[in-house]
């Protein structure tokens, strides 16, 4: 990961570039195509800097009805789909529960909610949290049904005041114990306003184009190959294997 760019720090980032509605775009690459794509960011990029540190780990607790509403409004690429999680911050132990759904023209807004950490494997503490996002969730039941865990660099660049992540060391386990791991994969985000970020036009240059690709859905979708994957069939093919 980029170790030749200046750093960013938490806040600066948060109020340059927090993006809570956004438009992203996502690439899967091996990890040395990644890494070869790194090499060539603008000089100006910066990269997210913690006490020392740049790449943090992640684990997200997803939650779904028994039917899996969430992830069947995805596979069908349904307008108003949404997503339920718990994501902590393991190095800083700090946790939120988190209710993503689609917004204008494809965009994605994040709502987001500080949660205790002892909680992360629960959405009932903040289950009025979840049906105020929502608004229709009334009577639906919500469990735990994936946990990711990744490492992730964030940078900003200045054009745009856009960001990017990059996510590592991918590792999805389900409910019933089976898990998925891929270290030779990374997963590029890139989180913008509206129109493609410097990082996009590096990607596309480097033969690089947005795949569809859900944390959640996608790394269900490889466990439990009974489920429909219609919108990830070539990329499970290309880089999924459990």
């Amino acid at each position: 990961m980029p170790t030749h760019l200046d750093a960013i720090s938490l806040a600066e980032l948060t109020e340059k570039a927090e993006l809570q509605t956004r438009v992203d775009r996502k690439y899967v690459l091996p990890l040395a195509a990644a890494q070869r794509v790194l090499s060539r960011l603008d000089p100006c990029t910066r990269v997210l800097e913690i006490d020392g540190a740049r790449s943090f780990r992640y684990r997200s607790v997803y939650f779904d009805t028994p039917d899996l509403v969430s992830f069947r409004l995805t596979a069908r690429r349904r307008r108003r789909r949404f997503k339920i999680r718990t994501r902590t911050y393991l190095d800083s132990a700090t946790c939120w529960l988190e209710v993503k759904t689609e917004g204008y023209r494809g965009g994605t807004v994040k709502n987001r909610l500080p949660y205790a950490t002892g909680d992360q494997d629960s959405v009932d503490p903040g289950r009025w949290f979840v049906d105020d996002v929502l608004g229709d969730s009334t009577g639906l039941e919500f469990a735990a049904t994936l946990v990711t865990h990744y490492r992730r660099t964030t940078l900003y660049q200045p054009a745009g005041n856009s960001r990017a992540t990059v996510d590592i060391g991918l590792t999805w386990t389900g409910t019933d114990g089976l898990g998925l791991t891929l270290p030779d994969m990374a997963v590029i985000e890139t989180k913008t306003g509206s129109a493609a970020s410097p990082i996009d036009r590096l990607l596309w240059a480097c033969g690089h184009r947005p795949v569809s690709i859900s944390k959640y859905a996608t790394g269900l979708a490889a466990l439990r190959p009974d489920l429909p994957a219609t919108p990830w069939r070539r990329l499970l093919r290309k880089h999924f294997s459990a």
